[in-house]
């Protein structure tokens, strides 16, 4: 039997964004101040757009966000098409000053500038410096080597090619910069350089060197001991008292393993809350930071003057006019879903709040998008880089969401309780017997709480917590 290809038409309905909508969806998980940016670069193309000046300008964003009053949003009533008028953050004197002061910082210098600058005052010739500086540029931001030396020695690009003994003369060149283990290809190899550096200081100035040779002998041949930090165990493996391995293993910790982050660390990331929670008669009240608002409005003069001429026949200007009465629609409707977003949760989650992380409740994107009407896509995007500032400190909206954990009593626990419980129950343990994974695991079951061991190691590694036997080698 044969059978011959067909053409066959269907119908069907599928959604579609439109582009507007598209462009909306992409505003919405934007952060405030890429929004702020947008809607600005929006009001100095648009001619119906207009940034707002006054004496709020005046002042820093964010300087007083905790007296932002309940209901930050105001309208215009001359103007039906006004948005939002409320921000501490237009371009104004006050921010012009700021941002000239800040362009008066000195940027930190990088690690490959750094080095760069103490191989400029080396006597070397044009070759052994091309070596050198291609040395210098493979380093990664901790300072470490990672490609082999063939590998840097075919992208110096020189001819003849540079031979092993070249390469190995650059790398030590590279090797006694500053800072000291800048160009190891591992740990040992760094920690090994900076303790070498340490015997040098010690031969120059007459100290001991009893304590750099033991030291380097533990970081060489017994690097997983040092970081079990079991010191009984390397005192008998090398033979030597106890007190003499502790002031070794007291001396490495001293040292640095990544050097390379000493230069060229990534600018302070300064987080401006988009809400703000504050205590008002026994009830906890969330309102919009001010300083988060783009304080623009619609030209109330042109959007007249076109009125009166529409007649004439402008296409652009009528787009233009559209396009800013969408773009207010925009900043009011995006600022009205986070609000009722944060107060949502605020409802929910208002006991952590007054009791700290323990009194978390799990809570799910499902629930807030019922309690708002929205999709739990858009409340995703809504809690996307958005940050609540409360008195405990300033959380991300995502912050408050978990899923829940089951317990004994058939309830749920938030794994956030879970990890401020641990972290109180590692506080309260004996020091002279630190609780291990496993203990803390029983002790949790015994409340109720059905965790297992691998889950209590997640979280207290969340917490930045030391194993037990780490703890306990810290209090000896």
């Amino acid at each position: 039997m044969i059978v011959s290809p067909a053409l066959q038409a269907s119908a069907l309905l599928t959604p579609v964004l439109s582009p507007r909508l598209q462009r909306a969806v992409r505003l919405l998980q934007m952060s405030s101040a890429d929004f702020s940016m947008v809607v600005r670069q929006a009001a100095g193309t648009n001619p119906f757009l207009e940034l707002e000046y006054d004496e709020l300008s005046d002042e820093l964003p964010g300087a007083d966000a905790r007296e932002a009053p309940e209901d930050a949003v105001s309208r215009d009533e001359a103007d039906e098409d006004s948005p939002w008028a409320v921000s501490a953050s237009s371009p104004g004197r006050g921010d012009a000053q700021g941002e000239a002061g800040m362009d008066t910082l000195a940027a930190p210098a990088t690690l490959a500038a750094h080095l760069v600058t103490q191989l400029n005052v080396l006597p070397l010739n044009e070759r052994d410096r091309v070596l050198a500086l291609a040395m210098v540029h493979c380093l990664d931001e901790d300072g470490y080597l990672r490609l082999s030396l063939q590998e840097v020695g075919e992208g110096a690009g020189l001819v003849p090619p540079p031979a092993p003994e070249e390469l190995a003369i650059a790398l030590r060149r590279v090797q006694a910069l500053d800072p000291s283990g800048v160009g190891a290809r591992n740990l040992v190899e760094c920690l090994q350089l900076q303790l070498g550096q340490w015997q040098a200081q010690a031969r120059r100035t007459g100290a001991r060197e009893d304590d750099s040779i033991l030291a380097s002998q533990i970081v060489r041949d017994h690097l997983p001991a040092l970081a079990s930090g079991d010191v009984s165990v390397l005192a008998r493996r090398l033979g030597v008292p106890r007190e003499a391995v502790q002031a070794a293993c007291n001396a490495i910790r001293r040292l640095d393993p990544r050097p390379g982050w000493r230069h060229g660390e990534p600018a302070t990331r300064y987080v401006t809350p988009d809400v703000v929670v504050r205590r008002q008669h026994g009830q906890w009240v969330a309102s919009l930071n001010p300083a988060v608002i783009p304080r623009v409005r619609l030209h109330r003069h042109y959007a007249q003057w076109y009125s009166r001429c529409r007649e004439a026949g402008h296409a652009e200007l009528g787009a233009q006019l559209q396009e800013a009465r969408w773009t207010l629609r925009n900043v009011e409707q995006r600022f009205a879903t986070i609000l009722a977003v944060a107060r949502a949760i605020l409802q929910r989650q208002h006991r952590f709040l007054a009791y700290g992380p323990m009194a978390m409740r799990p809570l799910a994107l499902r629930e807030i998008a019922e309690a708002v009407g929205a999709h739990e896509s858009t409340v995703s995007r809504v809690t996307n880089n958005k940050y609540m500032a409360t008195p405990s400190g300033v959380f991300e909206l995502k912050y408050f969401f978990s899923r829940g954990l089951a317990t004994a009593s058939g309830g749920a626990c938030s794994p956030t309780a879970i990890r401020g419980l641990i972290r109180e129950l590692i506080a309260a343990e004996p020091a002279q017997a630190p609780l291990s994974d496993v203990a803390l695991a029983g002790l949790l079951a015994r409340q109720g709480l059905c965790v297992a061991r691998r889950t209590v190691t997640k979280y207290r590694q969340q917490l930045k917590i030391a194993p037990a036997p780490r703890r306990h080698a810290a209090i000896r």
